[in-house]
């Protein structure tokens, strides 16, 4: 038995509270629950009790490319940062578009600290041409279906994706770009893109495909949830889709609230990822989308990459930044402690919403619950250094940034998976 003691609890109108878990489930949660002999004890005084972290866009590399990432690494960079509950991307090799690639995956998360759900890919070799037979990757594990990295190009074939996709009750993850509009340039479409005198990804590119799956999923009665959401124009459409009743779900990351495209001048590659890093008003307007519900979750589309790749010019290095180790302390600092969002939305963002866009039995904390728990100070600061990372990258835009908020305990299932 564990028995965390005097933790101020998420949800609980006492504030301050023990939690007692037992055979990994949260057997009780009250005030001043006796210690017995048996039980392991944390002293959690000071620390805010939430329910594990639940990261709902995540690229753990494995299988094909276990030289930037494996399962296991990204498992425990997960627990690092408070997530007990982590799904990877299909875009791997193979391409997670059959059932033996999701059962391989899914088999190699049993040995994993923390819950790893694999995706299952929408088109085969996710080439946008032809359908996955999505009811096979469902049963074979797949909690969800996406071709991330690419962007479905032909409506016809989202249309039928998302019909495929509401008849097996399984959701469909967008990423949104306009291929011809975006190809393979390196920054936002702007003022720094000028600077540099490079082609950029203009906002619209995602904009228009944003809206183009909005209008689908209220034409096929179909849920689909939006990708990384880096631009005004995006929330906008988004929340006027909602407010029509259409079914749609979307996520930011970290870096679109936090870091703009000017980021790019001094740090080059490391701020390279897909969709770009904006512009101030993006940033402002990916912060009032989280602010009003109109972003449902904050998710890190952690991607890793290895050092010699990073290094290559920034036209030519691939795009994706890690981010399982800094994303909780990144809410902190830039939405708890600037006043913009409580405690209780960042969890929500971070933990039951994801966990009820996936339904993954995750995102509480109550007594019958599973015992997935992080433990953070919220107000301890700490400097980012990426060769203190679990993972096995160190691809970050963050390195030597002082945050505030900081990971103590993460419990997955009963379990202590990391401590600090």
């Amino acid at each position: 038995m564990l028995l965390i003691k005097g933790g101020i609890v998420i949800g609980t109108p006492a504030g301050s509270a023990d939690i007692l878990i037992k055979d990994g489930k949260v057997a009780a949660i009250s005030e001043n629950i006796a210690e017995t002999g048996e039980m392991k004890v944390i002293n959690a005084a000071g620390f805010v009790a939430a329910p594990g972290l639940v990261d709902m866009h995540v690229h753990l590399r494995d299988p094909g490319f276990e030289y930037k990432e494996d399962i296991l690494t990204g498992a425990s960079a997960a627990a690092a940062g408070g997530v007990t509950t982590c799904c990877c991307m299909p875009n791997t090799s193979p391409v997670a578009d059959n059932a033996e690639t999701v059962r391989y995956m899914a088999a190699k998360a049993k040995e994993a600290p923390v819950r790893v759900l694999p995706y299952g890919a929408v088109t085969l070799s996710q080439q946008g041409e032809e359908l996955t037979d999505f009811a096979a990757l469902k049963a074979a594990g797949a909690a969800a279906l996406s071709d991330d990295g690419n962007s479905i190009q032909s409506a016809e074939l989202m249309r039928r994706a998302l019909r495929q996709a509401r008849d097996n009750s399984i959701l469909v993850i967008s990423h949104c770009e306009d291929s011809g509009m975006v190809k393979n340039y390196a920054v936002n479409e702007g003022r720094v893109s000028g600077i540099l005198g490079l082609r950029g990804r203009p906002a619209i590119a995602e904009e228009t495909m944003v809206l183009r799956d909005a209008m689908l999923a209220a034409e096929t009665d179909a849920r689909v949830h939006i990708a990384h959401v880096s631009t005004a124009g995006s929330v906008e459409i988004i929340r006027k889709a909602k407010a029509e009743g259409v079914k749609i779900t979307a996520e930011t990351c970290p870096h679109y609230f936090t870091l703009t495209e000017d980021e790019i001048l001094s740090q080059g590659s490391l701020a390279r990822v897909n969709p770009p890093l904006r512009t101030v008003g993006d940033v402002e307007a990916i912060i009032g989308g989280l602010a009003d519900g109109t972003l449902d979750a904050i998710a890190t589309d952690h991607a890793p990459h290895a050092p010699h790749e990073k290094a290559l010019p920034l036209a030519d290095a691939p795009s994706g930044m890690i981010g399982l180790e800094t994303s909780l302390a990144l809410a902190l600092t830039y939405l708890y402690h600037t006043g913009k969002l409580s405690l209780d939305e960042i969890v929500a963002l971070m933990s039951a919403n994801p966990a009820r866009i996936l339904g993954a039995d995750a995102g509480r904390l109550s007594a019958g619950d599973p015992a997935d728990v992080v433990l953070f100070d919220p107000d301890e600061e700490w400097i980012v250094f990426p060769e203190n990372f679990k993972s096995k990258a160190r691809n970050t835009p963050f390195t030597g940034m002082k945050l505030r908020g900081k990971v103590k305990y993460t419990i997955s299932r009963g379990e202590i998976v990391y401590r600090d």
